[in-house]
């Protein structure tokens, strides 16, 4: 009985996903393996239905072909969408705007190509010519909704929700950059942005 139970949600899972078909301004939302750094992220942030999402990108056309544009180390580019998806082994999601937003997605796409080359915001700061995943969709659907924000910022937490304290991996990150840690300024995360209801989750690639 296990078994058949077991065998009818996996054909659900597999048929679900196969259903998707990617369309431009679909987000990625993944839970890449980054070290003690993406575990610190994963503490503090929880997203669609209690998953753990630490990076995103947006689905484009691009060269006759659908691919994602993604801030990334060491900066914004365009990743062909099967490499992008190989990344992440532990299970990513796709979600897409609803329909009334949806006629922002060209001009946010343009914005982001614009910004290819642009570098890896490593500070985690707002508006300081650099972009972080999230960070770039944020920017780009605000520049395309007549500067009008689409997405809400939230206080940034570096500090254990256990401990009350500060993560030591990112008291050490933080001063290798000679940089106070950023706590409590404005800022944007991907487990956040799959919880939004502007963006409807479609389900589990």
């Amino acid at each position: 009985m296990r078994n058949i139970i077991f065998f009818i949600l996996l054909s659900t899972q597999i048929l679900w996903a196969q259903k998707i078909e990617y369309k431009e301004g679909d987000f990625i939302f993944q839970n890449i393996n980054c070290g003690p750094l993406c575990e610190a992220i994963n503490e503090v942030t929880h997203g669609y239905n209690g998953i753990n999402f630490n990076h995103i990108g947006m689905v484009i056309e691009h060269e006759g072909t659908l691919q994602v544009i993604e801030a990334t180390w060491p900066e914004v580019c365009i990743t062909p969408l099967d490499k992008f998806i190989a990344k992440n082994v532990d299970a990513q999601y796709v979600g897409r705007l609803k329909p009334e937003y949806r006629g922002l997605i060209s001009k946010a796409k343009e914005f982001s190509i614009a910004q290819l080359g642009i570098p890896y915001d490593v500070n985690y700061l707002m508006d300081n010519n650099k972009y972080y995943c999230s960070e770039l969709i944020y920017d780009a659907f605000k520049n395309a909704n007549d500067n009008k924000e689409v997405f809400p910022l939230f206080p940034m937490t570096y500090k254990s929700k256990t401990t009350k304290e500060f993560f030591p991996v990112w008291l050490d990150y933080f001063k290798k950059l000679n940089q106070e840690v950023p706590e409590g300024l404005p800022g944007c995360n991907p487990a956040g942005m799959s919880l939004d209801e502007k963006i409807v989750i479609l389900g589990k690639i």
